[in-house]
């Protein structure tokens, strides 16, 4: 037995001097060749370089409703209390076993469009319920719950089982899903009509078992923006459709009444194909394909004051913002930003704009440094390529997807860290993956992510 360790011992000792004395051997022949030789060696790209990475969800901010989808976050025990926030990124492990194509965060809640090999749904979500915005699940008593401490899935009344959920889009109290096969559905809340039906009796009653399939698009829907309590469908050629509240004008349909089933946008944006909707509350911005901007709904706070002096506009009308072609936007409450077409970001309306503590009000488009961002000398191309927006803060992602945020720290939404307040200029978020897309909730944060390796 002794020998036998002796004979592996000798066999180790001997493979390390060979390779010590080779690694030594080629490193003084690199030494001796001609630098533009090495230059010119060829690169090999191995297998593992190109193995799909997989995609992650990280989730911080108000823990105690569900919405971050942590049973234990909000079920005490004998050694902890119930977490009242997460102040820094978490990854969310139902994400791991299943394959995420979209997530949303609305008032408490948040659903999102996966499936995974073991089941046939495609649509799931955690936290509050109260008006069935996450569907039907009771308890042994079969009383409905109105609050989920998990992910579950939502039980579409699809008729063909390979019908997946690509988009989903959450309001106060109710949820859109787009599917690929079998149109648009939507539940939870329609008192205003925001989930695109008009109102029943019986449904109202009825609330945590309806699941309406919404009518009157003349194409596909191929993106949702839901407000507060109204909705707004984008069409895969450009047009706009809308229902809901609209007592401050944010279903642009040229009244101030609720819309009880989805309607053509015309206005100025008549003829324009719209690429995308930003609308957290009230106020709703659009971007068209030529890079100009439309506004409709509350200007109370100068959201819209290029084109407008009135606190409420009922019909798009194109903005005059005065900073060019026009990638992106984002309408918070108050506040609003737009991405230009090299990456700068703009905000005007009244808030914490991202201009620091002394900066509140502001009823035109004013520059946020780009060094805010990650650009400098050593990083020149770095630029924005997204932002987001909830009630009272902003989320930026750049072309290295790295999570840029700012505004009020409403239960630690921003995902900052411990004792961190309102955030006054933007400042990057600690996400351990690439960030693809963020979905700011009213005080809480889900980003869907791809794994660095």
């Amino acid at each position: 037995m002794a020998s036998e360790k002796s004979l592996v011992f000798a066999r180790k000792l001997y493979i390390q001097q060979y390779l010590r004395h080779h690694v030594r051997n080629f490193a003084k022949l690199v030494r001796q060749q001609d630098p533009e030789e090495v230059e010119n060696m060829p690169v090999f790209q191995y297998a593992t370089e190109n193995t799909k990475r997989k995609k992650r969800v990280y989730m911080w901010g108000n823990a105690a409703f569900g919405a971050l989808g942590k049973a234990s976050f909000i079920m005490p025990t004998a050694h902890r209390r119930p977490l009242k926030s997460m102040i820094y990124p978490w990854r969310l492990p139902f994400a791991d076993f299943h394959k995420i194509f979209d997530v949303s965060c609305g008032y408490g809640f948040t659903v999102f469009a996966a499936t995974n090999e073991e089941n046939d749904f495609t649509v799931f979500g955690t936290g509050l319920n109260s008006d069935g915005q996450i569907g039907y699940h009771c308890n042994k008593k079969r009383r409905p719950l109105e609050t989920l401490a998990e992910p579950v899935p939502i039980a579409l009344p699809l008729l063909n089982s390979g019908t997946k959920a690509v988009r989903v889009g959450c309001g106060r109290a109710h949820t859109i899903v787009i599917t690929d096969k079998e149109g648009v559905f939507s539940l939870g809340n329609n008192s205003y009509g925001q989930c695109g039906v008009p109102v029943n009796a019986k449904a109202e009653t009825d609330k945590f078992l309806s699941i309406h399939h919404i009518e009157g698009f003349d194409e596909p829907v191929s993106e949702v923006v839901c407000g507060q309590d109204h909705t707004l469908f984008l069409t895969a050629s450009g047009k706009v459709y809308s229902c809901g509240w609209s007592a401050d004008g944010q279903t642009g349909l040229g009244h101030y009444n609720n819309q009880y089933e989805p309607a053509l946008v015309k206005g100025d944006i008549e003829g324009e194909k719209i690429t995308q909707l930003s609308c957290a509350a009230d106020c709703v911005l659009a971007v068209s394909d030529k890079g100009d901007v439309f506004g409709w709904g509350n200007s109370e706070y100068s959201q819209l004051n290029s084109v407008t002096d009135e606190q409420q506009i009922n019909f798009p009308k194109k903005l005059n913002l005065g900073i060019g072609k026009v990638l992106q936007v984002a309408s918070a409450g108050t506040m609003c930003a737009a991405v230009d077409e090299s990456g700068k970001v703009y905000v005007w309306g009244y808030g914490i704009l991202g201009q620091g503590p002394n900066v509140s009000v502001s009823k035109v488009p004013i520059l946020l440094p780009e060094p805010l961002f990650g650009f400098n000398e050593f990083n020149t191309d770095v630029k924005v390529t997204q932002i987001a927006c909830g009630l009272s803060h902003f989320a930026a992602v750049t072309n290295k997807h790295h999570l840029f945020m700012w505004g009020r720290n409403r239960d630690d939404c921003l995902g900052l860290g411990k004792q961190h307040g309102d955030q006054f200029f933007p400042y990057k978020v600690a996400v351990p993956a690439e960030v693809l897309k963020v979905s700011c909730g009213v005080d809480h944060t889900a980003v869907l992510c791809r794994a660095f390796a």
